[in-house]
């Protein structure tokens, strides 16, 4: 399965290669081969990187789920961040049952999402309104493209596990715990969204 809205980036290189290869073959117009090489790995990382996999979500109120695959790279009293690098999936999913209060969007700027002052990059804030209070998920992009889909709007109940978003290459999720829970991961440990228990009811 292919992540909500990557039709058009796979199409767009599908295309080129489909052009770059015809103009190479039929009409020998320089340079058309490499492009169409170029084009077709293009197109196969595409599929990689847009991949969506389907997973079995195990709700449960009494913990939280990973909102992100990847590492988790800091944990900033109940703040837990996780850096996606390009092998992993970046379709992002609820930690837990609620209802979207807000989704705030901030423009910024293009520091490396893995770095501590990557809170300046461009951003979007979903405050999440569940029975243990708000839980705020914060997705950071970073360097290249930075683009934000949000997959929700206000309003909206989340399941557990529910597709809420991807970021585009390279990118930093950050997901408050509340009060009540116990954090279970640490500084290093590898995520995966959906999948993952990273804190439960104390």
């Amino acid at each position: 399965m292919l992540a909500k809205g990557s039709f058009p980036w796979i199409l767009t290189s599908i295309v080129a290669g489909v052009l770059s290869s015809l103009a190479y073959f039929f009409y020998s117009i320089p340079y058309t081969g490499t492009v169409a090489l170029l084009s077709i790995g293009v197109t196969i990382f595409f599929f990689f990187f847009f991949r969506d996999p389907e997973r079995k979500i195990e709700e449960h109120d009494s913990y939280m789920l990973s909102p992100a695959d990847g590492k988790i790279v800091d944990i900033r009293g109940r703040k837990i961040c996780i850096f996606m690098n390009f092998q992993n999936v970046h379709v992002n999913r609820a930690p837990i049952n609620g209802k979207v209060h807000m989704i705030e969007h901030k423009k910024g700027g293009y520091i490396p999402a893995f770095c501590k002052d990557s809170h300046r990059n461009e951003r979007s804030h979903t405050l999440i309104e569940t029975e243990h209070g708000i839980v705020e998920v914060i997705q950071i992009a970073g360097t290249v493209t930075r683009r934000i889909v949000s997959y929700v709007k206000e309003g909206d109940h989340m399941k557990q596990g529910q597709r809420f978003g991807m970021i585009r290459f390279g990118s930093r999720v950050d997901v408050t715990i509340p009060e009540n829970f116990e954090i279970l991961t640490k500084k290093g440990d590898r995520v995966f969204a959906g999948e993952t228990v990273i804190a439960r009811i104390r």
